[in-house]
């Protein structure tokens, strides 16, 4: 005589399936989540972290400042150029005291950065043209999305801006 199996039999195997479905797409979660871009956009994390405050105190007198600034990014390249080759681009600075007057001997140092890509970061120092303006010709190594930070200084007084560009 055959013996029969009891109905239902197969229900412990149901947990046992959901168990293995949940063990690997933590898995699958846990390889990805290492693999992957840490999303860590400075190397010196706890240092920035511990100035936080000195960093919160020079933006409140940079506010003081009143400062007007305007940085501006054009495209000097003609469109006969390669298309994804490097780019050409006039970076200029425009820079005024709460009263409106042009701001002269000014150290203004730009860091662009490649968002997306490692590897193609510059630093530039702006050349005064005229009295309040700064100008420098840069070679991009590529269209897109840069990332442009501004350090300007005069005297004791330091002036920070972050700004993208977008570089066709």
């Amino acid at each position: 005589m055959v013996k029969q199996r009891p109905d239902g039999w197969w229900y412990p195997w149901i947990f046992v399936g959901m168990f293995m479905v949940v063990l690997s797409v933590n898995a699958a979660m846990l390889y990805f989540s290492t693999s992957t871009f840490n999303g860590l956009e400075t190397r010196h994390a706890y240092e920035e972290g511990n100035s936080y405050n000195a960093l919160i105190a020079a933006e409140e007198k940079q506010k003081t400042l009143g400062w007007s600034v305007q940085l501006g990014a054009e495209s000097a390249q003609t469109t006969a150029d390669a298309a994804n080759g490097p780019r050409l681009v006039r970076l200029s600075l425009t820079i005024k005291d709460k009263n409106g007057a042009p701001i002269e001997g000014m150290e203004a140092q730009l860091q662009i950065r490649r968002p997306t890509q490692d590897g193609y970061d510059q630093s530039v120092t702006l050349d005064p043209v005229s009295p309040g303006f700064y100008a420098r010709t840069i070679e991009l190594a590529m269209p897109g999305q840069w990332e442009v930070r501004l350090m300007a200084r005069h005297g004791q007084d330091s002036y920070r801006l972050r700004d993208r560009i977008d570089v066709r």
